[in-house]
C-alpha cells in the first residue's frame, strides 16, 4: 500500500497545502487543497473518499474536483464516507445548489456523481481489499481519524489522527494495532497552547503527554502534520526539544519527523 502526501499543512501559503492523502491510486483521506496537485486522470481514478470532519481545510477541493471529473463520472459516483455530522454539513452548507450544485442528485437522482455513506467511530470498511477503520478523535466538531491496512496477509497499519486534542481512546486502539507509521497533528506551538486547547488541537507540550500513552516496546516513526505555516519553524524547534526531553536509557524517545507535501510512503 502506498501513501502519497498531497497536503499536510494547517493553512495555505506558498508551498503549503491543506490535508489530503492519496492511498494507492483510488482512495483519498480528506480533500484539502493538496488535491489540486492531482492530474485530471489521477482524479478520475479515485473511487472512495474518507473524510475526518467538515472543516474547510479538509473538504475545500472536493467540490472543485467533482467539477473537473463530472463529464467522465456519470454512472460511477464518488463514494464519500464520513460521520453523519460531516455528511449533513456537506449537504446543507456546500452541495446545496447555492454554494455548489448538489451532485448527490446530479445529473439525475438515479445517476448522481456523489454518494454519501455514513460511518461512526470504530466502524470498519473494506475498500478494494484494504481495511479502513474510523479512529476516535477529540475536536471542536465531530471528527475521526483513520487506520488503513493493505490487503496483504499480516500487513501493518498506517494511522492518521485527524484533528484531535487529548485522546485516551485513540491510544487504547493504536496500542492494539501493528502500526507501521503514525501521522499526528500538532497545529500550534507552545506559545499558542491556550488557542490549541480551545480549538481542540495539539501543541508540542501536549503532544509529549499524548505520546507517553504509547505502549512499552512499541516503536514506529511518527510524522507531525497540520502545522500552521506561521508556527512551523517554532513547532519544529519545540519538537526537537521534546524528543530530547523524552529520551531515557530504558526507553528511547519516539522517532519524530515533520511531514511534507510530496512525501510518499510504502506501507509494507
Amino acid at each position: 500500500m502506498k501513501i502519497r502526501v498531497l497536503g499536510c499543512s494547517g493553512a495555505i501559503a506558498r508551498g503549503c497545502k491543506t490535508t489530503s492523502f492519496l492511498v494507492d491510486h483510488d482512495m483519498l483521506i480528506d480533500a484539502g487543497t493538496g488535491v489540486g496537485d492531482l492530474t485530471r486522470e489521477e482524479m478520475l481514478r479515485i473511487d472512495d473518499l474518507f473524510l475526518t470532519h467538515a472543516h474547510l481545510d479538509h473538504i475545500a477541493y472536493l467540490p472543485l474536483m467533482l467539477d473537473t471529473i463530472a463529464a467522465s463520472r456519470v454512472g460511477r459516483p464518488l463514494r464519500v464516507h464520513a460521520l453523519p455530522h460531516t455528511l449533513h454539513a456537506l449537504h446543507q452548507h456546500l452541495f446545496n445548489d447555492l454554494i455548489w450544485p448538489d451532485f448527490t442528485r446530479l445529473p439525475t437522482p438515479d445517476t448522481p456523481l456523489l454518494t454519501f455513506h455514513e460511518l461512526r467511530t470504530g466502524d470498519v470498511r473494506q475498500c478494494q481489499g484494504r481495511t479502513v477503520e474510523a479512529l476516535p478523535a477529540v475536536h471542536s466538531i465531530p471528527a475521526v481519524g483513520y487506520a488503513v491496512r493493505g490487503p496483504e496477509p499480516g500487513a501493518p497499519w498506517w494511522a492518521f489522527t485527524g484533528d484531535t486534542e487529548r485522546n485516551p481512546a485513540l491510544w487504547r486502539r493504536i496500542n492494539q494495532l501493528d502500526v507501521h507509521s503514525l501521522f499526528i497533528e500538532t497545529a500550534f506551538s507552545n506559545r499558542e497552547r491556550d488557542l490549541a486547547r480551545l480549538s481542540r488541537h495539539l501543541s508540542p507540550e501536549v503532544l509529549g503527554h499524548e505520546l507517553a500513552h504509547i505502549a512499552p516496546g512499541r516503536r514506529y516513526p511518527i510524522f507531525i502534520t497540520h502545522t500552521k505555516p506561521s508556527e512551523t519553524d517554532v513547532i519544529l524547534s519545540e519538537i526537537t526539544q521534546l524528543r530530547a526531553a523524552m529520551q531515557r536509557p530504558d526507553r528511547p524517545a519516539p522517532e519524530l519527523r515533520l511531514l511534507h507535501a510530496g512525501d510518499v510512503f510504502d506501507i509494507v
